[in-house]
This record gives C-alpha cells, structure tokens and sequence, in this order.
C-alpha cells in the first residue's frame, strides 16, 4: 500500500522511470520545463503544450513546490499517466494527473495536483466507481434542491449521468481532479461560473461543508486581516480627485470600520475612482453600504431572488452614513475581465441609476448568489440559489457581464478614468 508525506523508504531511493507513452513523454518534457523556474521558458511550453493553463497560475505553484520530484508511478495509459510527486521545497507531497487532448496527443487537456496531507494512505484518497457514483448523486440532489434555475438542473443531471454511463469519469482516480472534472462539465451546461464541486484533502465533520484546507507548511492565516478587508490603497491623486482600489467586499459587520475609514479618507474629493479590476466579489450587504456615500437619499440598487424560500429581498442604500458623503461627487469605476460577482454589482447598479462612468474592460459575468451544499465528508457543491434582478432593467448581467461605457484596455483604465476626471 502505498503512503504520501515523509517516507524514509523513498529518501534515497532513484527516481522511477516515466513511461514511455506519448502521455509519459509529455509529462518528462512538462517537469523539465517547469523544474528549469524560467518564466518565459515555461510560457513558451504552455502555449505550445497547454494553453488552457495561465501562466500567473503556474508560477503561483511553483513558488509554492519549488517544483516536484516523481517518485512513484500509481497508473500509466496511453494518454494518461498519474504520478506521485514530491516537492521540491518542504516535505509535501502531490498526485499529479496528466491527460492528452484524445484529437491532438501534443495538446495537454488535464493537468491536475492534488496535495495529500502527510502520512496519507493512496487507497484513502483514491477515487472508485462507487463514490463517484456517490459524489454525483449528491451533487445532482444539491442542484435539484437549491439551484436557481431548475430546467437547467435536468440538463445537467442528464450531461453527468450520459458521461458516467459512457465511463467518462472511469480514469479518474483523485478526488481533487473529479471535483475539477464535474464542475467543468456542470459549467459546460449551466455556463454559470459561481457553480462548482469541491473536494477536501481532509476529513470534515459533519455540518461543515468541505473546502480548501490551509497550504501545507504554511501556518492558517486570516485573509481580512492580512489583506486589510480588502482594502489596497487610498490616495488623494489631483487637482482633487480620490482613489480607491480595493479587492473583495467583506462582511460589513466585521470590516464596516475600515470601509468608513477609507470613505472618510476621500470625503471631500469632486471626483473617486473606485478600482475595481481585481475585485472578485463578496458580501452584497458591503456593496449597498460603500454605494451608500454616493448618494443623498434612500435608493433603490436591486433585489435578490432566493429559489430555495421563493422570496425576494430588496437592496437600499443607507440615507445616513458615518462620516462624509461624496454624493456630489464624479464617479468613475474601473473595470477588467477579472471584476466578478459583488464587484459587478457595485458596477452593474451604479450604470443602471447613471451615477458611475465604468472604464475598461467588459466583466467576468457571474451574478448569482451561491452557498455550500454538503456531500459527503470530503466532497462540497457551491450552489447558486438567487439571483439578482434589476429594479431598472429586471434582469442582471449573469453570462454577459457589465459593459463599460468607455472601453480600453484594463491596464489603460487608470490612465483614462483620470483624463475623464481632470476633464471635466
């Protein structure tokens, strides 16, 4: 049987050969290029071998794992081969999963790691038919329950059970990779990008839904106060124009404090630029609370529609906010194809009420509300059960995202946000 984390029996031990498979070949090439730590050496791989991997994501592993070893073998094909890896920083330990594109064996379609917590056992982590079987009951059961659109559950329910009737999933051996797979081939039908399946290296206990445990050798961190709420950086930019870049809308009873000490920081400003081009969403209570210092009365930003309680909830700005208010003040909001869910929000109502000027690029175009739905002790459902409606237009900008009203390049929206501001 075979174990992961510290193994003395592996430490000396020479590293197993790599099958001779267009699949093993691929992989060879694949761990030379990453182990070799050069960033335009592995772009050039990726566009070739594997263009739907990012390359910012790529350097994030590798600065992470310093790269792997492969010190075992667990399955070899034609066209896929799964390995065990070893980090090249620290004592952690991968599965990797390697797989072809079946049309173009020179084109990588799967390039999944999962990272097994120390003293592990592979038949513990290991993926048979039957807990696929499970795990895809489970989802179907969460999506019939809760997910917004329930015609569009059939569809999917039919997409999950035609491909495991085919064996579509039967190479699939990790957890991590058929969480990968099925929420891939969820997307493919629903198109809805806060839809997906995840799967925890640990056991959960019941009542909690599994997610992502902590990076291993690395101590839990608390993301509000590491990253300040959200918050990235308040500047006074002139003649006299304010600017805010900040990343994620946090709950607004526990960071409320920073958002009015950002507000206030700005107050007097004639014009703010709100920088939103790596905002990937949050809280919405955050949005109608920051949107609140724009306006001098009560207004109406949208309602959310919950199919699980068939209820409608209204959003409002606040008609008081601690400290200044910029309600006569330019506004300008800062866009990118990275804006996603709360940060199009913030965007989508402030177009529809003609109070922002959006710069930049058109956004990622994910408007539901989702929540975690338990499977079992190690697989979890993000499920989106509402939607936002616009009081002015009565729909949202799910699968479309908000357009803005000058289009530039999202590295340009800066620059341009502040010529429309000294213009005026």
């Amino acid at each position: 049987m075979a174990f992961f984390g510290s193994h003395p029996a592996f430490a000396d031990a020479p590293p197993p050969p790599i099958p001779d498979t267009p699949a093993g070949r691929m992989l060879t090439m694949w761990l030379e290029t990453f182990n070799s730590r050069d960033r335009g050496r592995i772009e050039a791989f990726d566009s070739e071998h594997a263009p739907k991997l990012p390359i910012d994501a790529a350097m994030r592993i590798l600065e992470d794992t310093g790269g792997f070893d492969v010190i075992e073998i667990e399955k070899s094909e034609e066209n896929r081969v799964i390995f065990r890896a070893k980090w090249k920083s620290g004592s952690s330990e991968d599965i990797g999963t390697l797989a072809l594109k079946e049309q173009d064996p020179a084109v990588i379609a799967e390039l999944w790691f999962q990272t097994v917590p120390p003293g592990a056992k592979w038949e513990d982590l290991k993926m048979d038919a039957a807990s696929r079987a499970r795990v895809i009951a489970g989802a179907i059961k969460a999506l019939d329950q809760s997910y917004v659109f329930p015609d569009v559950v059939k569809r999917m329910e039919i997409a999950l059970r035609t491909r495991e009737t085919q064996g579509a999933y039967n190479g699939i051996v990790t957890g991590d990779a058929f969480a990968r797979r099925l929420t891939d081939d969820l997307r493919d039908v629903s198109h809805d990008k806060h839809l997906g399946v995840r799967f925890s290296q640990v056991v959960v206990s019941e009542g909690e839904p599994p997610g992502r445990p902590p990076k291993p050798d690395r101590a839990p961190r608390d993301p509000l106060a590491t990253l300040n709420c959200g918050f990235e950086r308040a500047e006074h930019l002139p003649p006299n124009i304010g600017y805010l870049k900040f990343n994620f809308f946090a709950d607004p009873k526990t960071c409320g404090s920073t958002a009015v000490a950002a507000m206030n920081f700005l107050g007097g400003s004639e014009a703010i630029i709100f920088d939103l081009r790596d905002n990937h969403g949050g809280d919405p209570g955050m949005v109608a609370f920051i949107a609140s210092y724009l306006f001098s009365e009560r207004t109406h930003l949208t309602d959310f529609y919950d199919r699980p309680n068939n209820s409608t909830t209204q959003s409002w700005t606040s008609p008081y906010v601690p400290g200044k208010s910029l309600a006569t003040a330019k506004v300008f909001v800062l866009t990118s194809k990275r804006t996603f869910s709360g940060g199009e929000e913030f965007c989508y109502d402030l177009k529809k009420l003609k109070r922002a000027t959006l710069i930049g690029e058109a956004t990622g175009g994910g408007a539901h509300l989702v929540g975690p739905h338990r499977i079992d002790d190690r697989f979890s459902i993000d499920v989106p059960f509402g939607r936002p409606i616009n009081p002015i237009s009565k729909t949202d900008w799910e699968g479309t995202g908000v357009l803005p009203d000058v289009t530039v390049p999202a590295d340009d929206a800066l620059t341009e946000a502040l010529k429309h501001a000294r213009s005026q």
